[in-house]
């Protein structure tokens, strides 16, 4: 199996995942782009990774479904070589008052962004300790996670979990030198931000009085993948302008 400067970031076909795709093929990683519906939009992406200098590949799956996942995951890995970095980012909402989230939405919401990390990680866990060289893992959980949020209890539970399994996985892998770490953002402004949202009333909230950007989210994550960070495991970097 060939050793690759490569990370895969997931759910990077716009807003946050976007931003993180540039951001590292700027640092000089080649990039594998994950999408489950919006290709042209990925292949977008892809170009601008290209016009940075760098590799990219783009691969569709839907996160939740673990089979799936799996099979395109390895498929790649064999083609092309286990990656030096993972991104979970692809990540829902399904927002609501507790006594109105169905069902259904629950579960949506915890099989892509809790069962994601799992669907993701583990099959490429042991080719990543099996490249016998530094590794990294980042994922993206939410202050929601952190500190819970009115309307967001499936998002929460989902983000939370992501914390207690990212610190969780930092333990097995520490000895490793593969360092696992947790960005937890804010409210950040991207193309995907609803209309709605009451942002004057959201950002009086806010210790810095502003929303972030995907690339704030980007460079924090940036830090993390690099060299710099090769002794930073286990932890939770909140991008999230002070608000907790």
């Amino acid at each position: 199996m060939r050793m690759t400067h490569t990370v895969l970031v997931t759910g990077s076909s716009r807003g946050i995942g976007k931003s993180i795709a540039l951001r590292l093929a700027q640092s000089g990683f080649d990039i594998v782009l994950h999408c489950r519906s919006g290709v042209e939009q990925a292949e977008a992406v892809a170009d601008q990774v290209r016009e940075l200098g760098q590799s990219a590949r783009i691969l569709q799956f839907d996160v939740s479904d673990r089979e799936q996942t799996k099979n395109i995951l390895l498929a790649d890995i064999e083609a092309n070589g286990a990656y030096y970095g993972i991104v979970c980012n692809a990540g829902i909402t399904r927002d609501n008052a507790f006594p109105s989230i169905s069902g259904e939405d629950w579960d949506a919401v915890l099989r892509t962004n809790l069962d994601g990390f799992y669907n993701v990680i583990h099959p490429l866990i042991m080719p990543l300790v099996q490249r016998r060289k530094p590794g990294r893992i980042v994922t993206i959980s939410s202050v929601s996670g952190v500190m819970g949020n009115r309307g967001q209890v499936n998002y929460s539970a989902a983000k939370a979990g992501i914390i207690g399994a990212t610190k969780a996985l930092a333990l097995e892998m520490a000895k490793r030198k593969i360092t696992v770490n947790c960005v937890a953002p804010g409210l950040i402004e991207t193309d995907m931000m609803s209309e709605d949202l009451p942002l004057d009333q959201i950002k009086s909230m806010i210790p810095m009085r502003r929303t972030g950007t995907g690339e704030e989210v980007a460079g924090a994550v940036n830090f993390l993948m690099s060299e710099e960070a090769s002794y930073i495991t286990r932890q939770v970097l909140g991008v999230n302008g002070g608000l907790c």
